[in-house]
């Protein structure tokens, strides 16, 4: 038996942030059991997020286009499993229906994973799918092992869909490295001066890709209200996006240009001071969230959140404790929420404690890749 899992990432790993850091624990308590750790990611890590994952039972490879139904990922995922010959394989951000699980065993793959790391589109009605979808379904991912769940939202969308009998679909929650929190005063003014965030300014932060499924125009909506109430406070949007330019444009039609700032793609989020530097933390989605990562950072960080009643969310953010809850497009509702937790420092304290205390008992990186391990059975094979 070869002790190998190989774990097929449908994305690109542009920087340190929630899958980079499970990968790596993943490696990690891998390596304890005395297995080795094969990522396949679009395209090789820059130098940073490659030294990040750098383990000794590390391997790094690459598997383009794997989300997408083609031949050429089915090519090079089969010549990977001929190299190294995995007992398992764990399939991350590519679609629900693929060839991937049937390669996986017609390679000699003793377990096969897939990870339902979705986001549903906005408005999403959870339902029965007709009974032909269902029997393909059902067919396609006949070798699956389980379906990771990464929320009870997703997990109620795949069995109520009945694409897979309830009794193969687990959650397991995304998580949080704790041991990479770090609070530093020198951190926090380097990462307000470089963002160009005045002096005494109260910080707001959404982290997201700079599109219109993440609320940002609802959120600039808001920002406008906040400031004619409270015009000390600042809007930082960190990440990238296609709509970036246009959302600039409206910042300054909206005459708030001078208290946002958008600090592009941010490659290594704790280290370089991201929500060290925030008093609240937003995440203003249209889509059903099938997570929220950036709300379980936060609350590793004591932040209190603003965030909308979308998807999964309402599992993270408990309303009126951990931080405030507000519809979809309700850019009102978002700014009176915010005015709240910006009028109030023992609130803003408070709520981020009790954040805290939860991310701790339920989004502990170590604690729930332990479980997966566990998923995995690595004794028994």
């Amino acid at each position: 038996m070869n002790r190998t899992v190989l774990s097929v990432f449908g994305l690109s790993p542009t920087r340190i942030g929630g899958t980079e850091s499970h990968a790596r624990e993943l490696s990690i308590q891998l390596g304890r059991h005395g297995w080795n750790s094969v990522l396949c990611f679009e395209e090789l890590p820059p130098a940073p997020v490659r030294e990040y994952l750098g383990l000794p039972n590390v391997t790094i490879e690459v598997v383009r286009n794997a989300w997408r139904p083609a031949w050429g990922p089915v090519r090079d995922l089969a010549r990977l499993l001929r190299r190294y010959r995995p007992s398992v394989l764990h399939l991350q951000y590519i679609g629900f229906l693929s060839l991937f699980p049937w390669l996986g065993r017609l390679h000699g793959v003793k377990k096969v994973f897939f990870t339902d790391q979705a986001s549903r589109p906005e408005g999403h009605v959870i339902a029965q799918g007709p009974a032909w979808k269902r029997a393909v379904a059902r067919l396609i991912n006949q070798p699956l092992t389980s379906v990771i769940s990464i929320s009870d939202y997703n997990r109620h969308c795949v069995v109520e869909a009945g694409l897979l009998p309830e009794t193969r679909v687990v959650r397991i929650y995304n998580a949080v490295d704790f041991t990479r929190r770090a609070e530093s005063p020198d951190r926090t003014v380097e990462f307000r001066r470089r963002h160009a965030v005045p002096d005494g300014r109260i910080v707001v932060l959404q982290v997201s890709w700079i599109i219109p499924e993440k609320g940002i125009a609802d959120l600039l909506n808001a920002a406008s209200m906040l400031l004619q109430r409270e015009p000390n406070v600042h809007f930082v949007l960190a990440g990238e996006g296609r709509f970036r330019a246009e959302y600039t444009r409206r910042a300054q039609d909206l005459g708030i240009a001078s208290h946002v700032s958008w600090t592009g793609l941010v490659t290594d989020p704790f280290a370089e001071g991201l929500y060290a530097a925030a008093d609240v933390v937003c995440q203003m989605s249209r889509w059903e969230e099938g997570f929220g990562w950036v709300i379980a950072e936060a609350m590793a960080y004591e932040k209190p959140v603003v965030a909308t009643r979308v998807g999964a969310i309402p599992e993270i953010v408990r309303d009126g404790i951990t931080g405030f809850l507000v519809n979809r497009g309700d850019s009102s509702a978002m700014a009176d929420a915010l005015t709240k937790l910006i009028r109030d420092p023992q609130l803003r304290a408070q709520m981020g404690a009790a954040g805290r205390a939860i991310a701790e008992t339920e989004f502990d990186l170590a604690l729930n890749v332990a479980q997966m391990i566990r998923l995995y059975g690595i004794h028994e094979l």
